[in-house]
């Protein structure tokens, strides 16, 4: 095969290509998860969320309300339901050996939840979110509680917008 005619295949080869390519980015239907026509976030304005059985379960909640709501609070009559469970749990990371005692850790806190609507009970949305936080442990005991305080505070939010975010996707399907 000369060197023109493998140019001219090499040609029509990348045209085709590109062709091929262009097809496949038109039929790609990406969308803003929050845009007005979808009515994500009126939908999300529309949820309850079950009480809190602990502290950072309350945190978690108090954040996913603001989060949703905007800063409005729950809705008098709620369209969607969210049942959510909180657990956390602390891990000591860098021992000591001489004294047995932790210098580092991070906190896990863990959500499951269970999305419904309220008119008629279907489950829209489960699932299970993990949000970890690392904390140095100071030598005196009550700079050790906040910190792991804090710690716990930083996982809740950051779980409070993974289980946002999951949420408005289930609502904008």
């Amino acid at each position: 095969m000369s060197f023109d005619a493998s140019v001219k295949l090499l040609r029509k080869g990348s045209t085709a290509v590109v062709i091929a390519l262009a097809l496949l980015a038109s039929s790609c239907q990406v969308r803003p998860l929050y845009s007005e026509s979808t009515g994500v976030a009126q939908n999300l304005a529309a949820i309850s969320y079950s009480p809190a059985g602990s502290r950072v379960g309350q945190q978690v909640r108090n954040r996913l309300i603001f989060l949703t709501s905007g800063g409005a609070g729950e809705p008098a009559k709620a369209d969607y339901e969210v049942q959510l469970t909180v657990a956390s749990y602390v891990t000591g990371v860098l021992l000591v050996e001489s004294s047995d005692t932790a210098r580092a850790g991070q906190i896990v806190v863990n959500g499951d939840y269970t999305m419904r609507r309220v008119s008629d009970g279907q489950v829209l949305r489960t699932g299970h979110r993990s949000a970890t936080s690392l904390v140095d442990f100071p030598v005196q005991e009550f700079a050790k509680l906040r910190a792991i305080r804090d710690a716990e505070n930083r996982a809740a939010r950051e779980l409070a917008e993974l289980i946002r975010t999951d949420l408005a996707i289930a609502l904008g399907r």
